[in-house]
């Protein structure tokens, strides 16, 4: 069961090709060669991480897994595999979110490229990548932040063709450095989605103007600004509502990352835990020797666990997806959410077990208490996500259809449709695959029994004790049935996996008694909303369950935490 955990010391990715095995290799050689030492002194010294650029660079890392087949001249290795992406999300959020980041902020400028019909701005990223260079995506601005129907950057027609380009842009990572920034901006006296333009600019052209890093950390996460800047045929990218629609689907495609990069933090801060408490004496026993101590890492465990069969999970779902499966458009906010908070929590259990040494500046788990407070955060907020998820909640519980079965999605294929989504619209007409099958198929599992329980008193409560118009517009009551409905699509991914895996069914157990506790309490917390309705009181007091107690289970987990003691540490 611990090969689900990512261990540097013994990665073996061999559901890949020789190529990409090499490229994941390479990149943990190059962080273990460093050693821990140079990690956390380049972290708190906040050192720009040009030499983890130079090694992407030499190592071709970004080109390869980055460049869609159609643009790859010819290189079989070049493909846009969004199994490859995933792991190394995960590998580079295992070293650090100093290192991620620049990797999934050139993920994010890449997305309208790649959406383009435009050969000449397609060819140019295709070269910048070849080069060694990273991308960024210029959407957000620091009066309206990611309020894309705001937007002031200003497109100025010059006569001859092109525009100049004046305005700027805010909170935009790689902006120091990216020779594609896809810029998001609007043609003066064009109102609505008419007047939207998306276009390639280059952090390098005089006319652009790095003002400051705005954030006191190793990466570089800009405020620029244009000023004239030219912008001609070969430079658009999308014009009219079409450039709306790929900010969205840039989102859909780049931000599915922030949960592999969440768990690979959450991994490296558990073996770093684990191993310290284990091996320190209080009191005359060992820190794990206390029940409380147990409990927080066994939680940690599997709710690490949880996230991880989860999440990829929803990559199969993601390379399978065409014009009519859009299930992906769900489970994608879930991972932005669910997975993000729940590697924030991990790793707070975590800080709780390591106590003041998580406080130590030679410690991982310093760099990851305050990194993975990032991640619920880097696409809009938790509220953001959750008012999305709730567009598919009546499709999904009470509208099934009839799918073919998603294999799990390891296959040297190029994810095409996530370039060709199409139109951001329509979310509450896609339709899923009953829920209820994953539940039934682990009925026998005495927390899956209980929790499936509660799912279904869910959908029951929707229609017995459904939110007046009011409360439809209450986004604080809403925000807590959005909490409800989630774990719910958490939970049925979570069992798909493990039946996929043949996960040990006494750690999905233990899992789903995370997950009963917790509907529990988002039950218990919509009973206090002060809209609530008392039948709706009624329904929230009694959807309370206590999860199936078994300390024979629990022991039997503890003894999988136990063994990560020592497993790994990272070279000094």
């Amino acid at each position: 069961m611990t090969s689900l955990l990512f261990n540097p010391a013994t990665y073996d990715p061999k559901q890949f090709d020789q190529e990409t095995r090499r490229l994941l290799r390479a990149t943990i050689d190059w962080f273990e060669e460093r050693g821990k030492q140079a990690l956390v002194s380049k972290y708190h010294a906040k050192e720009f991480h040009a030499d983890f650029l130079e090694f992407a660079a030499k190592e071709n890392l970004f080109a390869t897994l980055l460049t869609p087949a159609a643009d790859a001249a010819g290189d079989p290795n070049k493909r846009w595999d969004t199994a490859r992406v995933a792991a190394l999300s995960e590998i580079l959020g295992f070293y650090g979110l100093s290192y991620w980041y620049p990797w999934q902020v050139t993920i994010l400028g890449l997305g309208p490229v790649w959406q383009s019909a435009n050969p000449a701005a397609r060819a140019r990223a295709a070269q910048v990548l070849a080069d060694g260079g990273v991308c960024a995506f210029g959407l957000s601005e620091k009066d309206h932040g990611a309020d894309i129907y705001s937007t002031d950057m200003v497109l100025t027609p010059d006569g001859h063709g092109g525009y100049r380009a004046t305005g700027g842009k805010y909170y935009i990572g790689n902006g120091n450095v990216a020779g594609v920034v896809s810029v998001f901006g609007r043609v003066e006296g064009i109102d609505g989605p008419d007047g939207y333009v998306f276009f390639a600019a280059d952090s390098a052209h005089p006319n652009y103007h790095l003002v400051k890093n705005v954030v006191p950390s190793a990466i570089y996460v800009s405020e620029f600004r244009l000023e004239d800047y030219p912008v001609t045929a070969d430079d658009i990218l999308h014009t009219g509502p079409a450039a709306f629609d790929a900010a969205l689907n840039t989102v859909n495609v780049g931000k599915f990352n922030l949960c592999f990069g969440g768990i690979g933090i959450a991994e490296h801060a558990l073996y770093e835990a684990i191993t310290h408490a284990h091996n320190r004496i209080l009191y005359g026993n060992r820190v794990t020797d206390f029940p409380h101590v147990r409990s927080y890492l066994v939680d940690a465990y599997t709710r690490l666990v949880a996230s991880k069969l989860f999440c990829d999970r929803a990559v199969d779902y993601f390379r399978s997806a065409g014009p009519d499966d859009r299930r992906y458009l769900l489970f994608n906010p879930v991972t932005k959410m669910q997975a993000t908070t729940e590697a924030e929590r991990i790793v707070g259990l975590l800080s709780e077990v390591a106590s003041a040494k998580s406080f130590e500046a030679d410690t991982y788990l310093t760099i990851a208490a305050t990194d993975i407070r990032g991640l619920p955060k880097l696409e809009g907020t938790v509220a953001v996500n959750l008012a999305l998820i709730l567009k598919f909640m009546p499709q999904y519980l009470f509208a099934p259809a009839e799918y073919p079965a998603v294999p799990t999605r390891q296959d040297a294929a190029d994810d095409v449709f996530l370039f060709n989504q199409g139109p951001a619209r329509g979310l509450g007409k896609v339709r899923f695959h009953d829920w209820r099958e994953a539940y039934r198929t682990f009925v026998h599992v005495p927390n899956v029994e209980v929790f499936a329980a509660q799912a279904e008193s869910f959908a029951e409560f929707l229609t017995t004790a459904p939110p007046s118009a009011e409360q439809q517009r209450d986004l604080d009551y809403l925000l807590t049935l959005g909490e409800l409905f989630t774990l719910i699509v958490y939970g049925q991914l979570i069992l798909e996996q493990a039946e996929l895996t043949g996960v040990d069914p006494l750690v999905l157990d233990q899992i789903f008694d995370a997950l009963v506790r917790d509907f529990s309490g988002h039950a218990v917390t919509l009973h206090g909303k002060p809209s609530s309705t008392l039948p709706q009181q009624q329904w929230a007091l009694g959807a309370v369950r206590k999860p199936v107690v078994d300390q024979g289970r629990f022991d039997h987990v503890w003894k999988q935490v136990e063994g990560l003691s020592g497993a790994y540490e990272m070279n000094p």
